[in-house]
C-alpha cells in the first residue's frame, strides 16, 4: 500500500488508507506517539494504564464533591 506527504497547515501529514486503520482499531481522535528507528518512523496507538493514569493524581488537581441539587424523582437512593 502506499501513500504520499501532504502539507497541513504548517505540518506535513500521510492518510492511512481505512483498511490499516481498522486492522489496528484506529479512528479519528485517538492518541499516538511517534518514534524514529533505523530511518523510519513508527506510529503507535498509546496506551494508558490505570496505574500511570492514577500516578498523576494529587492532592492539587483532585476535584472536590459538587452539589448537584436536590433529588429530583426517584433519585433518592
Amino acid at each position: 500500500m502506499q501513500s504520499h506527504v501532504t502539507k497541513w497547515g504548517n505540518s506535513l501529514g500521510i492518510r492511512i488508507p481505512r483498511t490499516l486503520a481498522e486492522k489496528i482499531g484506529l479512528r479519528e481522535g485517538t492518541p499516538v506517539d511517534f518514534e524514529i528507528k533505523d530511518n523510519a518512523i513508527i506510529i503507535r496507538r498509546k496506551r494508558y494504564s490505570l496505574e500511570m493514569l492514577l500516578s498523576q493524581v494529587t492532592p492539587q488537581n483532585v476535584h472536590h464533591e459538587i452539589s448537584t441539587g436536590h433529588p429530583v424523582g426517584r433519585e433518592i437512593w
